[in-house]
């Protein structure tokens, strides 16, 4: 059994708010739960639609599928929303290069399933620490790996917002699977950039170790990104294993 809150916030910089949440502790199709947040790019409107669009076309899909197995159906979904999105880039001018970073978890028992393109986030929350559970695919991310940043030069690069993977930007995607355990007591964290960038993995730790209600948490991790400069975009799910 799980609780969740989902949030998003405009920030202190943006006009428009291009990070889209979704929360559903219920059955979704024949997922028992399902838990999503999109950060859209483009123009001034493409990017709040590649985000919104994407979302309702994954949980569409899953609502549909026939599959039983959690891998199947969210591989499934995320490749049909894909492709509508890159049918829908096509429509106007004004979508022209519109896509979505898209990262989704599904709990089943001592069990989860995460899937992940770009860089919004998935981290774990236990009482020994935060791990961050997803990869992101940008391009600083790349060069952590490769030995060539340290993680502390690569939150303050001026290239820390190039990513490598997107959804709906080519007609097929590439996605990771992360299947994991999970146990009562954890806390797991889906977020945009707006938060990871503007709060240390440390600090969103001690916030979300918090005894408080799930919804006070992710308020202040939200003032907490705003405090830091509010930049960006900034979407919050939290989920707690009870």
């Amino acid at each position: 059994m799980q609780t969740s809150i989902a949030m998003t916030d405009i920030g202190r910089r943006r006009k428009v708010n291009q990070d889209y949440v979704y929360a559903s502790d219920q059955p979704v199709g024949n997922l028992p739960n399902l838990y999503i947040v999109a950060d859209g790019m483009g123009g001034h409107k493409a990017g709040d639609l590649a985000s919104s669009y994407a979302v309702q076309k994954v949980v569409e899909a899953v609502q549909r599928s026939m599959d039983t197995r959690p891998a199947l159906i969210l591989q499934k979904a995320v490749r049909y929303a894909n492709y509508r999105l890159y049918e829908k880039a096509g429509e106007s001018e004004a979508y022209y290069g519109m896509g979505t970073t898209f990262v989704a978890l599904t709990i089943c028992g001592d069990e989860a399933l995460a899937v992940n393109i770009g860089d919004s986030r998935l981290y774990e929350i236990t009482e020994d620490g935060i791990c961050q559970i997803s990869e992101d695919h940008s391009l600083v991310a790349e060069l952590v790996r490769n030995g060539e940043l340290t993680i502390q030069e690569a939150r303050e690069h001026p290239d820390k917002n190039i990513i490598t993977r997107a959804l709906g930007i080519q007609e097929e995607t590439e996605m990771d699977l992360f299947p994991f355990h999970v146990e009562k007591g954890n806390r797991y964290l889906l977020c945009s950039d707006g938060l990871s960038n503007m709060v240390e993995d440390t600090e969103l730790c001690r916030l979300i170790q918090k005894d408080r209600p799930l919804y006070e948490i992710g308020s202040e991790l939200i003032l907490e990104a705003n405090r830091s400069g509010g930049t960006d975009n900034i979407a919050v799910v939290l989920v707690e294993i009870e």
